[in-house]
């Protein structure tokens, strides 16, 4: 059985634009909440991504018409019909869960399969159904491959997540869309995609109030129509690029950015000695990378703080630096799977899973086989690739496409030495 792989020859000098994608956490929160309309919706500025692609066809599932053209998605909810969704499409992708939400607010009830998604370690929902109980919702998990979710009525409710999480904020969020009186959810998620969704819901005329701080407030309403609305630009992918331009690149300009939401990265980037212009007004940064670089610490939080997903990717970078770095993860303290990885292209880095914690040395990097272990992960792998000697085969490359629009394509542009081959 043939796969893809994706081939680096590292030490090549990037140089060029390139243009960033639409959220793909926002996008696949706000595809399960077009069913929630009752009319015709068009998002635009879609990445191009296989999670994407298997949202849009969670909804066919629901006799619902969808023409996805590029980056434009146009979905009519006129003959939806409520469907059983425990199938290997929920099972391919962690946000299927959102499906959830969607199909409770609108239908009052839903049969659908256990979500899936990148192996980053215990990641349960149970904050989701928390908040699905406290709106009136009954929950049969009796089955081991799928979740019966049903309520007579839903109503508005105090909910305290217990910790934040983006899924429960808006998986809870659209089941309270249609939920009778007003739903105050504390300790949400700030997220800029959690804005976004509340954004969205709110040109089909939803009443979210405060999205973006710990309390958020959804009064509910009877109905949904149809609007046009774009989706915000990908932080991640913005991030990402500039990992990418600052470990090889004489000078990249990142389009299509908001720079207050990679505020955390860029300045843990200035601190690295990474020479940066960012632009409020244009939406853009240009970067120049170089060789000197200083040893950091990183610590992962909810947002503002720095990035979980970017936690991989800027990893290689600090390969660079002129002394040991301190990686500590404590939103998925299980996620470094990529440091064996980095381990068979020589790089000198060790974790410690008790404390959620890798040390990184200054490290030069040999190509070598290595396997994309989560959807960062591969991106991490890309980015040591781009600076080892020698080529680099990457392999599970599907994991990378869960995430990334055409990046071998955009990494090529740059001047990279890249292609994809069957193995």
């Amino acid at each position: 059985m043939t796969q893809e792989v994706i081939k680096i020859r590292g030490g090549q000098t990037l140089n060029g634009e390139v243009t960033i994608s639409g959220a793909k956490n926002s996008a696949v929160a706000i595809i399960p909440a077009t069913l929630l309309a009752q009319g015709q919706v068009k998002l635009d500025g879609l990445p191009q991504i296989s999670d994407v692609e298997t949202l849009v066809s969670l909804l066919e599932d629901l006799n619902i018409k969808t023409n996805l053209d590029g980056k434009r998605l146009d979905v009519d909810t006129t003959d939806i019909q409520n469907a059983p969704l425990p199938n290997n499409k929920v099972e391919s992708l962690r946000a299927s869960y959102y499906m959830m939400g969607a199909m409770l607010g609108r239908f009052k009830k839903c049969v659908i399969g256990l979500p899936g998604g990148c192996p980053l370690g215990p990641r349960p929902i149970d904050q989701h159904i928390k908040g699905f109980k406290a709106l009136g919702a009954e929950i049969d998990e009796s089955s081991e491959t799928s979740m019966k979710i049903e309520a007579k009525e839903l109503h508005g409710a105090n909910i305290f997540l217990d910790m934040v999480s983006v899924g429960a904020t808006i998986n809870i969020m659209l089941a309270a869309v249609h939920a009778k009186g007003q739903t105050i959810i504390e300790n949400a998620a700030k997220e800029p995609e959690v804005v976004d969704v509340a954004n969205f819901l709110n040109s089909l005329g939803a009443d979210v109030k405060d999205a973006g701080t710990s309390t958020l407030k959804i009064n509910g309403v009877e109905t949904l129509h149809g609007s046009e609305y774009q989706i915000i630009p990908d932080r991640i992918e913005a991030g990402t690029y500039m990992c990418i331009a600052a470990a090889c690149g004489k000078e990249v300009t990142i389009n299509n950015i908001v720079p207050k939401h990679v505020e955390a990265l860029t300045v843990k980037l200035k601190e690295l000695g990474v020479d940066i212009d960012i632009n409020d007004d244009a939406e853009k940064a240009t970067i120049r990378g170089h060789k000197d670089y200083k040893n950091v610490d990183i610590k992962t939080l909810v947002y503002p703080g720095f990035a979980t997903d970017l936690q991989q990717p800027i990893t290689p970078l600090l390969f660079m630096a002129d002394g040991p770095s301190f990686v500590t993860e404590t939103i998925y303290p299980a996620r470094f799977k990529h440091v064996d990885e980095l381990k068979n292209m020589g790089a000198d880095i060790e974790a410690d899973m008790s404390t959620g914690t890798a040390t990184i040395k200054p490290s030069s990097l040999q190509g070598a086989d290595v396997y994309a272990s989560d959807l960062r992960a591969g991106a991490c792998l890309i980015i040591a690739g781009l600076i080892a000697e020698g080529v680099t085969t990457i392999y599970k490359v599907k994991h990378i496409y869960r995430g990334y629009t055409d990046i071998v394509k955009h990494l090529k542009e740059l001047g990279a030495d890249i292609w994809t081959e069957q193995a």
